[in-house]
C-alpha cells in the first residue's frame, strides 16, 4: 500500500538548520534517505517544498475564485516536503518515517494514499 509521509517543520528554523544562510543547503542526508528507500524498493515519489511565502491559497465561493498569498492558516509548523512510499503495512511506513533526516525537529504525518 502507498503511504504519504508529510513532513512538517518550523520554517523559522529551516535556513539555520540547512545552512541556507549564505550558501546552498546541505541535502546529503536527504539524498541518502531517498537512495535507501529506492534501494529498498519502496520509494515512489518525493520532494521538498518552497516556503509558505511562495504559496498561493485558492478558494471558490459562490462561483468566484479567490486567491490569497501564503497558506490558509497560521501554524507553528509548515508542510516542508513529502515522500510517497509503497510499504507492506503501516508499521513499515512508520519505520521509514522515523528515518526522515530531520525527524528530531520535525513532525511526520503518515497517511495511506487513496487509489
Amino acid at each position: 500500500m502507498e503511504y504519504m509521509l508529510l513532513i512538517y517543520e518550523n520554517e523559522a528554523n529551516r535556513a539555520e538548520r540547512t545552512g541556507e544562510v549564505g550558501g546552498a543547503p546541505d541535502l546529503s542526508a536527504w539524498h541518502a534517505y531517498t537512495e535507501a528507500a529506492t534501494k529498498a524498493g519502496v520509494h515512489r515519489a518525493g520532494a521538498g517544498l518552497m516556503t509558505t511565502t511562495m504559496a498561493t491559497t485558492v478558494r471558490v465561493r459562490a462561483g468566484r475564485t479567490i486567491t490569497t498569498d501564503g497558506p490558509f492558516a497560521e501554524t507553528k509548523e509548515q508542510l516542508g516536503g513529502y515522500y510517497i512510499l509503497d510499504c507492506a503495512d503501516l508499521d513499515e511506513a512508520i519505520a521509514w518515517a522515523t528515518k526522515i533526516p530531520i525527524i528530531d525537529v520535525a513532525t511526520v504525518e503518515v497517511r495511506p494514499v487513496m487509489r
